[in-house]
């Protein structure tokens, strides 16, 4: 469990350092306007769409130790040539090797836990869960000392700590025999029939594919929706971020073990925030809002991830994981242009009133996931 806290704080610490300010130095050094902007998230998530189920593939078959060092690798190779590199052209280029990366850690990391730690997994997942989230805070803080320097140097922080993680785990990173199939296809099908078989796990990819529509919205409008609607100083934006990251720690304590009914209650209550963030006219609560619906999100993903390991079988447990992954990448790209023209016609309001009902309506998917876990075809 020691490696993967190392992993799980190391790699928080280092995106939080380069991606809070991300946007920032996009725009203002790199030059992009609000449509290349977009364009830059468009590649990563298609990216992401594209890789996802491949990658898990190629995971459970060959080693989920070298897709997991492959991926930091990918991840801080990418970030670099953005810091290096603030041109447009490069910074396409940076995202489509940072949504490779991201694929390949994606469920690998997961399933390499699951199988080297056993029935120990929920309980790591937890604590890396927790691990992660105090080193992003330290991460956000960091990325606002170093910008104060120059805009570019957190990114080459943070893409050089994922490098030499990547290069230390090399060394490191131990991965005990798994069972793997011995031909791609067969194994995508085998997987393919994991999923089928458990109607629990159709439901929770209708509840991620509903919670991943809304979360573009959200994580896209919620700083413009805090300008516009209260004329928020840019250092409150770091105070939500921080109170976030806390709040999350508590929730993922709290959550720890209670499996899909954990799930439940912080979906609900993750929709209920976004409700309270569109609606409210007093900036103090949105604010209380904004900092729980991040919390409720943060605290959802190990919950959700100990459930699908414990409910899929080993040999499977990546491509699964990776099938979900695939349906949050989809669910963001279908998302992402309704509700940006809910925003650009309606108000912003209206988008993040369309973004809680999308989170309202995955609470139903995953009561039936709940009540159809034991079931299989």
């Amino acid at each position: 469990m020691r490696l993967y806290l190392l992993i799980r704080a190391v790699a928080g610490f280092a995106m939080a350092c380069a991606f809070t300010l991300q946007l920032v130095y996009q725009a203002q050094v790199a030059g992009l306007g609000p449509l290349e902007l977009v364009l830059a998230g468009t590649v990563f998530e298609v990216v992401i769409f594209a890789a996802q189920v491949p990658t898990g593939v190629l995971a459970d078959l060959h080693s989920r130790k070298w897709s997991v060092i492959i991926g930091y690798a990918l991840i801080g190779a990418g970030t670099l040539v953005e810091g290096l590199v603030p041109a447009f052209p490069a910074i396409l280029a940076g995202s489509a090797l940072m949504g490779v990366g991201y694929t390949c850690v994606e469920g690998a990391e997961e399933a390499w836990v699951a199988g080297e730690l056993g029935d120990g997994a929920s309980r790591a997942f937890t604590r890396g869960a927790q691990v992660s989230q105090a080193a992003t805070i330290a991460g956000i803080v960091a990325s606002v000392g170093l910008a104060s320097m120059e805009l570019r140097i957190p990114l080459l922080v943070g893409g050089g700590l994922l490098v030499l993680l990547a290069a230390v785990l090399v060394v490191v990173m131990r991965e005990s025999p798994f069972e793997k199939v011995s031909a791609p296809r067969e194994h995508l099908s085998a997987s393919i029939r994991e999923v089928r078989r458990r109607p629990a796990l159709w439901f929770l990819m209708a509840a991620v594919a509903s919670t991943a529509f809304a979360a573009e919205g959200i994580d896209r409008l919620t700083q413009l929706h805090f300008t516009e609607a209260f004329g928020t100083p840019l250092v409150w934006f770091g105070v939500i971020s921080i109170g976030a990251m806390f709040a999350a720690i508590v929730l993922t304590q709290l959550a720890d073990g209670s499996g899909m009914r954990g799930l439940v209650i912080l979906q609900a209550g993750a929709a209920v925030c976004a409700l309270a963030l569109a609606a409210s006219e007093w900036f103090w609560l949105a604010a209380a809002a904004s900092v729980l619906l991040s919390a409720a999100r943060e605290a959802a993903r190990p919950t959700m991830i100990t459930w699908v390991t414990e409910h899929t079988e080993p040999g499977s447990r990546a491509t699964v994981l990776s099938f979900l992954g695939q349906t949050d990448a989809a669910g963001e790209l279908a998302g992402g242009p309704p509700l940006g023209l809910m925003a650009e016609r309606f108000g912003i309001r209206v988008a993040l009133l369309g973004a809680a009902g999308a989170l309202a309506v995955a609470v139903p998917f995953l009561r039936l996931a709940l009540a159809r876990r034991g079931v299989t075809k």
